[in-house]
């Protein structure tokens, strides 16, 4: 059995020999992403916006309904992880659900240690966009998500070429529309400029073929 932290050979020549991530690598990058993630939903939380995917959705639930957000988060993330462990493999699969819960835990104590007591909701859009962006991206560079569209995303990249990035922002647009009812417009637009910066963060850094890690 190969070890994972072992050289694998690589079809471009430029770059004849490639390390793969180990698992403390792995390990790092997902504390940082869910750290990011997290932090970026609760600014979110705290002015009022939302985000695109399953996230949205649980901001939906949260604010229509007042249901606990990290609950709803959770629940929701569930059924896409029968895709991935079809799909995808074990290990994403379960790297995934590790990120899942720890994001879900991670937002139902992030309020009881960081308050944001003044917090402009077009710094939060940008700020907290860039931050989620980040975190996924540092999660999906080590085979890992949190959960939802993201396996979706995944998965599409990974057998259609597909860039995870542009699924992520077409799913976002049409959840974060969907809010108008729930959401004042101004609200609305600041998610919408929110959802697109999460997503160009994607496109533009997690194209097929661009990450030698693995």
């Amino acid at each position: 059995m190969t070890d994972k932290s072992t050289e694998a050979s690589s079809p471009n020549p430029a770059f004849p020999r490639l390390i793969a991530h180990g698992w403390l690598d792995d390990a790092h990058a997902m504390v940082i992403g869910v750290l990011f993630v997290t932090l970026g939903m609760t600014m979110f939380a705290h002015v009022g916006l939302l985000t695109g995917g399953v996230a949205g959705a649980a901001f939906l639930l949260h604010y229509a309904l007042g249901w606990n957000l990290s609950l709803c988060f959770l629940v929701l993330s569930m059924p896409f992880f029968w895709l991935s462990w079809k799909r995808l493999g074990p290990e994403f699969t379960l790297k995934s659900m590790l990120s899942v819960l720890m994001v879900s835990v991670c937002t139902a104590f992030a309020p009881k240690v960081v308050r944001f007591e003044v917090i402009d909701p077009w710094v939060a859009s940008v700020l907290g966009g860039f931050l989620i962006g980040m975190g996924l991206l540092a999660l999906l560079r080590h085979h890992a998500s949190v959960g939802g569209v993201n396996i979706l995303a995944q998965w599409l990249q990974q057998t259609r070429g597909i860039s995870a990035g542009k699924v992520q922002m077409a799913v976002d647009v049409v959840v974060v529309v969907t809010a108008l009812a729930v959401v004042s417009p101004i609200r609305l637009i600041q998610s919408i400029v929110s959802a697109v910066i999460i997503s160009a963060v994607l496109v533009l850094n997690h194209k097929p073929g661009r990450y030698l890690g693995v």
